[in-house]
């Protein structure tokens, strides 16, 4: 295998799936750690702080700080104010407390109801007609629509559940205007998290179990691609599809 410097690591399927955990995921990150490479966990969850990530991990016997957190809540920030250069921004935020504490311990962002600048939509559990009423009349009005993640389904237990992809949907059939995402697949969120970690393309590596998020995120990064079997995506799933850097069946397979 090439010798990755950066390995984005994908959380649910990969480390753990919802309450159990992924035992050969938890033993490559300890791997890592002791071969002193470096990583990022690369999620597409908005509903957690950095600090309820690293909670959650050391349930599953990882223990790691918030620096080596990186999520679309805090994408969409570095995102935004690169192109921004106003004292205040205006957003109209649909989301949880991952993505609600992120935006606001920036002092350029300020909530607006009536004329945002920007509309981000992360996943909401508690979402209401009025909230989508309202990012629809801002979008409709100029405001930019940027949504988290595209993810239409969210695993729960035995359960697909509804995830923001779905929520984005609705708002963009209401609105006439599509949401631009940040999270995987798309390549905003690596090219941010590179920038973060202070490494190149060609010498990192996204790990992940879902082809169509983690896998595709690399495709369209132009970053090399570890696929563990361990999740969501089975072989048979990618017989016909262009297939990742690596696959394994799980990361106990990995020599580092």
């Amino acid at each position: 295998m090439k010798d990755y410097r950066l390995f984005l690591i994908d959380l649910d399927g990969t480390v753990y799936r919802g309450d159990e955990t992924v035992q050969t995921g938890v033993n490559f990150v300890h791997r890592l750690i002791k071969a002193k490479k470096d990583y990022l966990f690369l999620t597409n969850n908005t509903t957690r702080t950095p600090q309820m990530v690293v909670d959650k991990l050391k349930g599953h016997g990882i223990e790691t700080d918030t620096a080596h957190v990186y999520t679309p809540s805090m994408a969409t920030v570095s995102y935004i104010l690169q192109r921004n250069k106003k004292k205040k921004i205006g957003i109209y935020i649909i989301g949880e407390i991952g993505l609600w504490s992120e935006l606001l311990s920036h002092p350029q962002f300020k909530v607006d109801e009536k004329a945002p600048d920007y509309v981000i939509v992360g996943m909401d559990k508690d979402l209401t007609y009025h909230k989508t009423r309202v990012a629809t009349r801002a979008i409709r009005n100029g405001a930019t629509f940027i949504g988290t993640n595209a993810d239409m389904n969210l695993p729960l237990g035995d359960e697909l559940i509804p995830g923001n992809g779905s929520q984005c949907a609705m708002i963009a059939a209401a609105s006439g205007q599509q949401p631009l995402y940040i999270g995987k697949p798309e390549s905003i969120i690596v090219e941010m998290a590179l920038k973060k970690a202070h490494h190149s393309k060609n010498e990192s590596a996204l790990v992940g179990d879902n082809y169509d998020t983690d896998i595709r995120a690399g495709f369209n990064s132009g970053v090399d691609q570890i696929l563990t079997l361990t999740g969501v995506t089975k072989k048979a799933d990618i017989k016909d599809k262009r297939q990742p850097t690596i696959l394994v069946n799980n990361l106990d397979e990995i020599n580092l």
